[in-house]
């Protein structure tokens, strides 16, 4: 009875999400291109030599543009996640031993976490906004630019480095936030890291007119006028008071009670820097219900016998599908389908809770989003037998149990 409850809530009140969700909630404090092949183990442990699997500069901006759809619109900036329960999924993913590959997310850095535990050969992040390739030529850059975590997020937020920064390296995620939290913000410290992030993004191999380098000047803005207390907002609306602001992601824990962000550990962002200066995270514009971007990843994957690993979408399902199955969810389930998979490769997923409050059987108490997660095969087996015809369907069939 309580399931059939849980289904009837779900069809009503998702579809008024996320303009109208009724804010009577009251959360808890506690939370608890690549040429050669080489084998892909369980888990890498090592940060990949300097060339090792690499594209040049110029061969990133047209695999990029190669891929990319025409810019479209979605009413958020976006800059940061407004998941709590990302890393929720974490734990289930180390059991599954879900590891190397391919990754394809969404959204801004939320993505690297799940590259730093999955260890991905190459990762493609795929918007529908241009302004998230934008915001990645920001990261990359950063990346460049920073020898250790700490030198990291002092370049994104404008705050100037300690003068013994190497010992930082061994330093918990605490102290880093500690030392973000105490030191003042430089504005010309962060004029001059503008400059410097607009010569590395101009040598990126994209093709990137004076409008978008603005932006990009202006996206980084945001997070020195904000710093870590920086949240997630949509246009026209005011943020919610369950947003997480930059600090809280940073100190979020998986379902074991381990950090699990890509900045608690200084060998999980060697990787991503790595991975980076390699030319392996690959910015993308594209609808992922759409003709083209992720039928070119499949293709592309395909050709070099590259498998998924991990899929992360978000709740970008929830727009395709509107409540109830249509054409556009219909040509984002064919694109699952064509990428090339295997029994370990996973679905990410985000359930925002609905109406009233109503939680999803899944949710951890004091989060208001809930993580799913859900094998592409089980996805692509229902969906070819039809089994999907609501968002109640998607969110309420085959997803693993994390706990």
């Amino acid at each position: 009875m309580r399931r059939k409850l849980f289904l009837f809530i779900l069809v009503f009140g998702v579809l008024s999400q996320p303009v109208h969700v009724q804010e009577k909630q009251q959360l808890q404090s506690a939370r608890p291109a690549v040429e050669a092949q080489v084998p892909k183990p369980d888990r890498a442990v090592t940060v990949p030599k300097p060339g090792e699997r690499a594209l040049t500069a110029e061969q990133f901006g047209q695999l990029s543009e190669k891929l990319s759809e025409p810019n479209g619109y979605f009413d958020s900036d976006n800059l940061i996640s407004n998941e709590t329960s990302y890393l929720h999924v974490m734990s289930k993913m180390r059991q599954m031993k879900v590891s190397g590959g391919a990754f394809i997310g969404v959204g801004p850095d939320q993505s690297f976490s799940y590259i730093a535990q999955i260890r991905p050969n190459i990762a493609f992040m795929v918007d529908i906004r241009r302004d998230n390739l934008l915001q990645h030529q920001l990261f990359k850059s950063l990346f460049a630019l920073s020898s250790n975590r700490l030198e990291y997020l002092c370049l994104l937020f404008g705050k100037p480095v300690p003068a013994d920064l190497k010992p930082w390296d061994s330093r918990n995620i605490q102290d880093i936030v500690a030392y973000l939290d105490k030191t003042p913000k430089d504005q010309k410290l962060f004029d001059a890291t503008k400059v410097r992030i607009q010569a590395k993004v101009k040598s990126s191999g994209l093709k990137l007119d004076a409008a978008e380098l603005d932006a990009i000047n202006r996206i980084h803005q945001a997070f020195f006028a904000e710093g870590p207390d920086l949240k997630f907002t949509s246009k026209g609306r005011p943020s919610r008071y369950y947003y997480p602001n930059y600090r809280d992601l940073l100190l979020e824990k998986d379902l074991t009670g381990k950090q699990a962000n890509y900045l608690v550990s200084e060998d999980d962002f060697q990787f991503l820097k790595s991975l980076e200066e390699r030319n392996l995270v690959i910015p993308v514009v594209g609808n992922l219900g759409g003709t083209h971007a992720l039928k070119s990843i499949a293709a592309y994957l395909n050709e070099r016998g590259e498998k998924v690993s991990a899929f992360y979408t978000s709740n970008v399902e929830f727009y395709l599908m509107r409540g109830y199955g249509g054409e556009d969810f219909d040509k984002f389930a064919q694109n699952v389908k064509a990428l090339p998979r295997d029994e370990r490769s996973v679905i990410i997923r985000s359930y925002f809770n609905g109406t009233w409050g109503y939680a999803h059987p899944q949710t951890v108490s004091g989060f208001y989003s809930t993580q799913l997660l859900q094998t592409m095969d089980s996805f692509v087996k229902e969906f070819t037998a039809g089994g999907y015809q609501s968002y109640t369907d998607l969110v309420g069939k085959h997803s693993l149990e994390l706990r």
